[in-house]
């Protein structure tokens, strides 16, 4: 009976309640912030444009642009070759 009073009445009832996804929208953190140069000797601002296992995060997570993220990878790149990052690891955050 609850059922079809529900039905008649138009009234939807869930078991979880309906979450409404409000994407944040992405900006480059360097235009907004006026970052000019990436240091490479700066590992920890560099983690945040890595995942888990160290891998470079590409530009449509991060929203970072083109130009800069291209002196992000650079700068990863450098950060590896004298050890301030790793090339690859199991869990790094």
């Amino acid at each position: 009976m609850a059922k079809e009073n529900n039905a008649q009445t138009g009234e939807l009832r869930y078991l979880n309640p309906v979450s409404v996804d409000v994407k944040k929208k992405k900006y480059c953190r360097f235009k907004k912030l006026g970052i000019k140069y990436v240091d490479y000797k700066d590992g920890e601002f560099l983690k945040k444009f890595l995942n888990e296992q160290g891998k470079i995060l590409p530009r449509r997570l991060t929203g970072t642009s083109q130009k800069y993220q291209k002196k992000v990878a650079q700068a990863v790149k450098r950060a590896r070759h004298l050890a301030i990052l790793p090339f690859v690891t199991d869990c790094m955050k």
